[in-house]
């Protein structure tokens, strides 16, 4: 019988969700994978994590679109019930997400709807499907921003959103404890990947300004933000409940 532990992970065919997937596969998961559009690069890390040793599966899911929740977990059901004869998973890394770039006088209400939607009440009413689904005892990792703790002209929408996301965690934390599910925030910085169109990773100009505001003279790396993600969801890291954990390199000390 397979004991090896299963993490969900949202957003999982690109960027970080990418990375966290692979981390968490060579900690000794398997994993369920979802993606909106990119569904031959979520089959392609499929087919990577398989490499590692992991069994692992991509499901359909749109964060943005709560009534397709339901549907989404009896297929996550039936997926457990199929790869692994289990009713339950361990770990959720609810961290598929999008931008906008606005000044706060030009965002539209549409924009601020489109953030809503999908980092704050995704992200509350899919764990509050998936809770039936974790197991006692498991982890979840919800993933906020830098952008909640310092300012940045042009992102209030999105991390207003993050900033409810990190009171949100506190509040899961507490509510969750009687069954032993620990509930922590990622706090990434400005990382290199195609959030957000690319800007941190393709503009020289903004990559170089940021990493001039920043300790470790650098903008950071999905493979500095993986690993913080599958820590803790990981065991060891099973004492830290409630917090935010900012993996951002030192900026704006």
């Amino acid at each position: 019988m397979n004991t090896r532990p299963i993490a969900l992970v949202t957003g999982g065919s690109r960027g970080l969700g990418r990375n966290a997937a692979l981390q968490l596969a060579t900690r000794g998961f398997d994993l369920i994978v979802t993606y909106r559009q990119g569904a031959a690069d979520a089959q392609t890390l499929v087919s990577e994590l398989q490499v590692r040793g992991a069994t692992a599966v991509a499901l359909p899911l749109d964060l943005g679109d709560s009534n397709g929740f339901a549907a989404f977990a009896d297929a996550l059901r039936t997926a457990l019930r199929t790869h692994w004869q289990r009713e339950t998973f361990d770990a959720l890394l609810n961290n598929a997400g999008s931008g906008v770039h606005a000044s706060f006088a030009e965002t539209t209400e549409a924009q601020f709807d489109e953030m809503l939607r999908v980092h704050l009440k995704g992200s509350f009413f899919l764990t509050q499907a998936l809770l039936p689904l974790i197991a006692d005892g498991g982890r979840i990792l919800n993933v906020s921003s830098g952008l909640a703790r310092f300012s940045l002209p042009g992102y209030a929408a999105y991390a207003v959103m993050k900033g409810g996301v990190e009171v949100l965690t506190r509040y899961l934390a507490l509510e969750l404890g009687p069954r032993r599910i620990t509930v922590n925030t990622v706090a990434p910085g400005a990382i290199e990947t195609d959030f957000g169109g690319g800007a941190v990773r393709d503009n020289a100009q903004l990559n170089a300004l940021i990493a001039g505001q920043t300790a470790l003279g650098r903008v950071g790396r999905p493979d500095d933000i993986g690993p913080v993600m599958a820590a803790l969801l990981s065991d060891g890291l099973g004492w830290v409940n409630g917090q935010r954990i900012e993996a951002s390199g030192g900026i704006h000390l």
